[in-house]
């Protein structure tokens, strides 16, 4: 038999944004075609983790921080392709002033007080490496006791190498009139790449520099000068403005504060900034995942259209899965199935759909596919109508009920619901069983066990043929108050 179907659609992305968009694994947005936002790989530049106080990883002509910590307060850099992570990095010309930021509250240095640990790291390729040149530099001042003393923080260079100074930041520290000073072992090399990290350790006072995780110079911050001892905390003053390469001449790239001293495991590097293969994109590629959308009992899955760029090379895999319930699917059930982009599909049905996409780079890892948006289509089988008329009677501790056959040819039988409030059909207590009852084609009902003296109300809907599950609106609501004749 024939049972009519209505059309619908469901849009990700385009016009509606990219919301409902669940997981993204090596996925950013970027922009796509007519001006939309799109879905495309993330690049091999650093991210934002919950540890992130500032980062700055000049993608797509963008100095700002992708923390949102700091404002660029003055910038003299510009944007450079010539990048080792991500698509774009910094590039400074020796006297042009860098970049200056300025701290916000949450921002580390965008207030007073004990800093904790930290960790400063970020990529550099120096065009020369020039005595005096700075790399970053903060001052600022604070007050103790009445006094004004004079903090700094300065990373520059000095016979090849790089030094950082702090003066004044550590505090209850004297020796050396409060300077702390590491220098690194090695000399940096014009024109290559390098990774380099500063960290201090508020739990043993591990102060270290790394360069390409290797350790270059170490100092502990503590009362013995080793280890063990107490620790003199790191303590800012006055939030003063943090300017990098202000007298530099080279390419910076992912710049970055963590609210964290240095990790082994995760911040140590197997291989050097030389070995380092370039690529813009992570060759794995990436994969987003669809919350789950809800439809009606027995909705059809036809096709998924997805509008996207794939350069030679590159791909784009879509996934769809469905069920009736979602709070029991796993990252493997139900199980997914790849679909052709506007080609039909067989076989998938329920409640809820989901799609995911893979996105694979080129070999190379230097170009992208996208997708700018995603339309599901699929069919709805249509809700039966309700009976047009309904009666009740009342007896001894039941009700009868009668009703007219829905007009609807849909229609397979009935559900009754009852409950002792208007509109709240929440009984349990018939003997036919809990609310809604399925009484099947019939068109009159007697519902006993219920209680004399108690008003009860009742409405009727219609269940499709298709699918039980699939229950049309209520009928108009009825009353009746059971009692001894």
């Amino acid at each position: 038999m024939f049972h009519p179907v209505f059309a619908e659609q469901y849009v990700f992305g385009g016009k509606n944004g990219w919301s409902g968009v669940a997981t993204r694994n090596g996925i950013a947005e970027g922009t796509g075609r007519f001006g939309y936002k799109c879905l495309e790989l993330a690049t091999n530049g650093a991210v934002r983790g919950p540890d992130t106080d500032l980062l700055l990883n000049f993608e797509n002509n963008d100095f700002a921080d992708a923390a949102g910590n700091y404002i660029v307060s003055e910038n003299r850099l510009f944007i450079s392709k010539d990048s080792l992570m991500g698509k774009g990095a910094a590039a400074s010309g020796n006297t042009d002033g860098g970049l200056v930021l300025t701290g916000k509250k949450s921002g580390l240095f965008g207030k007073e007080g004990p800093a904790g640990s930290f960790m400063i790291d970020f990529w550099l390729c120096p065009s020369i490496v020039e005595n005096g040149e700075i790399i970053l530099d903060w001052r600022s001042s604070r007050n103790i006791n009445g006094f004004v003393v004079y903090q700094l923080i300065n990373a520059s260079f000095r016979q090849n190498k790089v030094e950082w100074l702090f003066s004044n930041l550590f505090d209850g520290y004297t020796d050396n009139g409060g300077d702390v000073t590491l220098l690194s072992y090695r000399s940096l090399i014009p024109e290559k790449w390098s990774h380099h990290s500063l960290s201090f350790n508020e739990e043993n006072g591990c102060l270290e520099y790394r360069i390409d995780g290797q350790l270059e110079d170490v100092k502990f911050i503590t009362s013995t000068g080793r280890e063990l001892g107490s620790v003199y905390p790191v303590v800012l003053g006055v939030p003063a403005e943090l300017q990098l390469c202000s007298s530099y001449t080279g390419l910076i790239d992912d710049f970055r504060i963590r609210k964290r001293a240095f990790e082994e495991k995760t911040d140590g590097y197997a291989e050097t900034a030389g070995a380092l293969k370039k690529s813009v994109y992570n060759v794995s590629g990436g994969r987003f995942e669809s919350e789950p959308i809800l439809t009606k009992t027995g909705s059809v899955l036809n096709s998924v259209t997805a509008e996207m760029s794939v350069p030679a090379q590159t791909d784009v895999q879509l996934y769809v899965r469905s069920g009736d319930n979602y709070f029991n699917w796993t990252e493997d059930y139900p199980e997914w199935k790849a679909v052709i982009s506007g080609g039909k599909i067989e076989g998938v049905s329920g409640t809820y759909f989901q799609i995911a996409a893979d996105l694979l780079p080129d070999g190379a890892g230097a170009k992208t596919p996208s997708v700018t948006e995603i339309t599901l289509d699929y069919s709805e089988i249509p809700e039966p109508l309700p009976p047009f008329t309904v009666t009740v009677e009342k007896g001894d501790g039941s009700v009868t009920l009668s009703w007219s056959h829905s007009v609807d040819d849909t229609a397979g039988g009935y559900y009754i619901y009852y409950g002792i409030r208007p509109g709240e059909y929440l009984g349990r207590t018939a003997a036919e069983g809990p609310s809604p009852v399925n009484v099947g084609s019939s068109t009159e009902c007697k519902i006993t066990g219920l209680k004399n003296g108690t008003i009860y109300y009742f409405a009727v809907a219609a269940w499709s043929k298709v699918d039980s599950r699939i229950c049309g609106p209520l009928s108009k609501e009825v009353y009746a108050r059971p009692s001894v004749k």
